[in-house]
């Protein structure tokens, strides 16, 4: 079996397909964002490979949604305890080929991967045979497992975003088709590993690589799929919705932000911005962040000078030193997006308060950033940089800091910092699918997740991720004997 080696981690290039490795005559080069270096060549899924991966899951379906809640979770969590004895290895592939820090992947993202496995598959035991007793019926509400389910994923986060989706679509009794991002797959090629190790029976979970435009198209556009679920750009978004709504086959869309950060005349300056500082973690490549900071003008000079003094403090450099605070961003091309946003703000009449230019680190680095003196119109307050680039503006009363908030086609997140009332008062008006008072990051897997407008369609998180991922059947028991009549009354 072919493998890479990247920083001693060994990895397949190749397809995981019913339950064995597959090889590709087409590949795609991986680079690192850290220093361009080339990590390897990966197989490029094409029409066969999608073709034997819808095959190998339709083919593994009837056995695995005829098992029980419980005995799928026994393989479940045998599942997240692969993924824990490999844990190094899944932190250092993803930090060389995502540029992910190396300290949060340790602490924060291979626990939370583990966590999303067996969280879904202990609150799928849940589920089974609700009962509804109404005065003439019992109604037996069932989640039945809808068949095969592509998930799609963004490079931002290939790891959590996978196992986030693929907790609950397994536990559920759905066979997976994971489709990683073509510039961060490698870690979704050793969750194959660990699924392969843990003993899911063959075509339960699949990994076939490639591009969206050619692998993912062809995925969500074949009629035996049943659910798309998908995290990535909305341009992406719209084309899966279109080839999926072809077939009538519900997708799961969780797409950008436009954050505001919110901070009232009455906030914890200095709380809301050592938080504010946390918008630049990878590279401010986290769609949740609160990037467009609207501030009280009664305390905005005094917030600009003890947030400039949070942001000059962080340590910008190669994610896999334990000191980094901020790392690469993924890709040139996203290098050069990102720079391109900065550049057309300055030239209509943005000022630089911080930032503002490429980080001598290296080629894919780029400085924290803060741009003010901005208008609501301008492109850079209306659309996601998806780079460690924010703006600033201020407002004068709560009234105007909603409708600032407001007034873009997002609405993912935010944050809003002010005494607990205030800050709960305006929050509750802005119109997002999540909102943090006086914090950031705080999550649950039982509580929702998602965005309105353009920030997506429906909810992942505790029953809603179920409620996409399976069909939701009534059965209906008459408690008395049933007579048949044309007559209403």
């Amino acid at each position: 079996m072919t493998t890479l080696d990247v920083a001693g981690i060994a990895v397949s290039p190749d397809h995981y397909i019913d339950g064995r490795r597959v090889p590709s005559d087409q590949h795609f080069e991986l680079h690192s964002p850290i220093d361009q270096r080339l990590l390897g060549r990966v197989a490029e899924g094409t029409a066969a490979h999608v073709e034997a991966a819808i095959a190998a899951a339709q083919k593994a379906f009837p056995a695995w949604s005829a098992m029980t809640a419980a005995e799928r979770k026994t393989l479940l969590d045998r599942f997240a305890e692969e993924i824990g004895k490999r844990a190094d290895d899944f932190c250092t592939l993803e930090s060389n080929d995502a540029g992910v820090l190396l300290s949060r992947m340790r602490h924060g993202v291979v626990p939370r991967a583990m966590l999303n496995i067996r969280w879904f598959a202990q609150h799928a035991l849940t589920l089974q045979h609700r009962p509804i007793d109404t005065e003439q019926a019992y109604h037996i509400v069932r989640h039945d497992p809808a068949g095969v389910v592509v998930i799609i994923t963004p490079w931002n986060a290939p790891l959590m975003l996978s196992t986030w989706k693929l907790g609950p679509a397994l536990a559920a009794g759905n066979t997976c088709i994971l489709k990683p991002p073509e510039w961060a797959p490698l870690t979704c090629s050793l969750l194959a590993d660990a699924a392969h190790a843990a003993g899911l029976p063959p075509g339960v979970f699949n990994v076939v690589q490639g591009t969206g435009a050619r692998t993912g198209a062809a995925l969500v556009a074949d009629a035996r799929i049943a659910r798309v679920s998908f995290t990535g750009s909305v341009p992406t978004a719209k084309a899966i919705a279109q080839a999926a709504g072809a077939n009538l086959v519900p997708c799961s869309l969780e797409l950008g932000g436009k954050s505001p950060f919110i901070v009232l005349e009455d906030a914890d300056i200095d709380a809301a911005a050592a938080t504010g500082a946390l918008m630049y973690r990878n590279a401010g490549q986290v769609c949740l962040a609160g990037t467009r900071f609207l501030v009280h003008a009664q305390v905005a000079d005094a917030f600009v000078a003890t947030m400039r003094s949070h942001v000059e403090r962080l340590n910008v450099g190669d994610p896999r030193d334990e000191a980094t605070e901020v790392g690469p961003i993924i890709h040139p091309h996203q290098v050069e997006r990102v720079a391109g946003f900065v550049g057309r703000a300055v030239a209509g009449g943005a000022q630089v308060l911080w930032g503002g230019a490429k980080h001598a680190f290296g080629a894919q680095y780029y400085q924290p950033t803060m741009l003010t003196g901005l208008k609501q119109s301008d492109e850079i307050v209306q659309n996601e940089v998806f780079g460690p680039v924010l703006t600033l503006q201020t407002f004068a009363d709560d009234d105007e800091a909603i409708v600032l908030a407001n007034g873009t086609d997002y609405g993912l997140g935010g944050v809003c910092y002010g005494e607990t009332a205030h800050a709960t008062a305006v929050a509750q008006q802005v119109r997002t699918g999540f909102i943090w008072v006086n914090s950031f990051g705080i999550r649950d897997l039982a509580a929702p997740f998602g965005g309105i407008k353009r920030s997506g369609i429906g909810r992942e998180g505790g029953d809603w991720s179920f409620e996409f991922f399976c069909d939701v059947k009534d059965v209906v028991v008459p408690k008395k004997p049933f007579k048949a009549s044309f007559s209403h009354r």
